[in-house]
């Protein structure tokens, strides 16, 4: 018997119990769309972040409490010791080479009248801060200047949905607004960034950090960010913020990550969830090859007459156990292709509120992984079906 006739006999086996063979494969289309529906998410997540550090500019970099990968004080806790001094420190050692612009931060409900915007992200920056972050363009009003920050002035610079909630279609230039219980008078909107994996962007304020610092008892930064004048100089003047900052700081207590340094981070994090999230979908997989082995052994037991007959007539061990392992291979493949299309599928539907992205190695992992499971898993039922004494099976009722 040939490879085609072969085939189309384990087809017609297949097509003979419909119901059956789709439940057979659902765990392995299963499997198959969770693999590329996550992967897509993970992706997609990734390609937005690194968009938008980028989008940031080359010559920024960050420095942040503590280490990256965790490191952590002998009490187990990381430590938080960067200060308004820290960010001094790197004003006078930078100067011309670049800008500093320090940034607390946490979470606020914020009150107008009788309506209440609840969990708004409240940033306190410096008048510099626009000039190093592209992200608090200002549509509507003006930004904060050096005197009011220096004042400690009780004013702020809202996003879009912090102004919608609390003032609807309104102008809120001139208002005053209670953040955490004290007044503040709004004097810009910032420009609207949307959402992303479900988190406002828009819901947002921006006051002096002086007056942050005092309303919430604040002396720890959150971030510092840093500019360098040159994107050439990026490296010189990342030497240049950690010298100064190991003035006063131990290394452990503070990082300066570049551009490069924070995508490589990412990326890192990132591939270890997609390896974790694919390991946990692929167990769908194993799950449904098991299913595909104990419907063929099922299959094998009902067709054993049919076996005898075949190697009555003449057919070899190898001809009865390629029917079989081609028969679970089918499977697993129909399986992986209809996983393939619904992953594509509900991506797409996902792709129309977040960023998802569908890489064509997971497609060719996903399908190749379902492959593999049909034939893992077949191997045991075509190799019992082509044991079988061909008289012990004509005699089989």
């Amino acid at each position: 018997m040939d490879l085609s006739e072969t085939f189309g006999s384990a087809i017609t086996a297949i097509l003979a119990n419909r119901m059956r063979s789709f439940l057979t494969i659902l765990g392995i289309v299963i499997g198959t769309t969770s693999i590329i529906l996550l992967i897509s998410l993970v992706s997609g997540l990734q390609s937005y972040i690194t968009t938008q550090i980028q989008g940031l500019g080359s010559n920024l970099m960050f420095v942040i409490p503590g280490r990256p990968e965790g490191g952590r004080s002998p009490g187990g806790v990381q430590v938080n010791r960067l200060t308004l001094e820290d960010s001094k420190n790197l004003e006078k050692s930078l100067q011309a080479e670049g800008k500093v612009s320090p940034v607390i931060q946490r979470n606020v409900s914020i009150t107008y009248g009788n309506k209440t915007d609840k969990n708004v992200a409240l940033y306190g920056i410096e008048a510099n801060f626009p000039e190093l972050i592209t992200a608090a363009k200002i549509t509507d009003g003006r930004f904060m200047n050096p005197s009011e920050v220096s004042a400690g002035s009780r004013i702020t610079v809202i996003g879009p949905t912090v102004e919608k909630t609390l003032f609807g279609s309104g102008n809120s230039l001139g208002k005053e607004v209670n953040i955490a219980k004290l007044k503040y008078r709004v004097i810009g909107v910032t420009e609207a960034r949307g959402s992303t994996f479900g988190i406002d962007q828009d819901n947002s304020v921006l006051i002096p950090i002086t007056a942050g610092q005092k309303q919430f008892g604040i002396d720890r930064l959150n971030t510092i960010y840093v500019s360098a004048n040159n994107p050439e100089d990026v490296k010189k003047v990342q030497e240049k913020v950690t010298n100064t900052l190991k003035k006063r700081l131990s290394e452990e207590e503070f990082s300066v990550m570049t551009q490069e340094q924070t995508l490589a981070t990412i990326s890192q994090i990132t591939g270890v969830l997609t390896a974790a999230l694919g390991g946990i979908t692929a167990i769908s997989l194993i799950v449904g090859g098991i299913g595909v082995m104990n419907i063929m052994l099922v299959s094998v037991t009902e067709r054993t007459r049919e076996i005898g007959l075949r190697k009555a007539l003449g057919a070899k061990p190898r001809d009865i156990r390629n029917q079989f392992l081609i028969e679970a291979i089918t499977l697993s493949g129909l399986g992986g292709v209809i996983g393939i299309i619904l992953g594509f599928a509900f991506s797409l539907i996902a792709g129309r509120f977040i960023t998802t992205i569908v890489p064509l190695w997971s497609v060719a992992l996903s399908f190749g992984f379902a492959m593999l499971v049909g034939i893992i898993f077949g191997v045991a039922p075509a190799i019992r079906a082509s044991k079988l004494d061909p008289i012990q099976a004509l005699r089989y009722e």
